[in-house]
């Protein structure tokens, strides 16, 4: 199995529309910006993503996206799967036609390999992978601050 961008851009967009916050849409272009990832790129895997029911669209001034579930209930696996991106290490695609028409040795090595992949990336939610994004975020400001020689509480910065 080989997670390409397209897949790894998708979570990376999701995490970023979890650290929003979810109150109003946000553009795609201020997500392109941050992150890097091309606007058309964003716009395409957007479209899959709410094909999917993963995010939901707001159209006009103000518009973007937002996500469409909770956090709690969108897993890694559903933003992978809702991008077309396979989690399949088999050659055949699952197909047990491997080996010229017919089912490779390692067939089942591979297939219990997906299993295991799917298992995990079912089991990571959005909610944790955006929790951890904020715990760090706290942790690099602790960190400037002591460096800084600052000892006073600052107000608190919203991600």
């Amino acid at each position: 199995m080989r997670l390409t961008t397209k897949g790894r851009f998708a979570l990376t967009a999701m995490i970023d529309l979890g650290l929003q916050g979810g109150v109003k849409p946000t553009p795609l272009a201020e997500i392109s910006e941050r992150q890097k990832i091309s606007l058309s790129y964003l716009e395409q895997l957007f479209s899959k993503l709410r094909r999917h029911g993963l995010v939901q669209s707001v159209r006009g001034p103000g518009g973007g996206y937002r996500l469409a579930r909770p956090m709690t209930e969108v897993s890694v696996a559903d933003i992978i799967l809702a991008v077309d991106e396979p989690i399949d290490a088999t050659l055949c695609g699952g197909k047990e036609d491997c080996r010229d028409g017919e089912r490779c040795m390692t067939h089942d090595l591979w297939a219990g390999l997906n299993e295991r992949i799917y298992e995990y990336l079912s089991s990571v939610s959005l909610a944790q992978l955006v929790a951890k994004q904020r715990e760090e975020r706290v942790a690099v400001l602790k960190d400037q601050r002591k460096a800084s020689g600052k000892t006073h509480p600052e107000p608190a910065v919203s991600v």
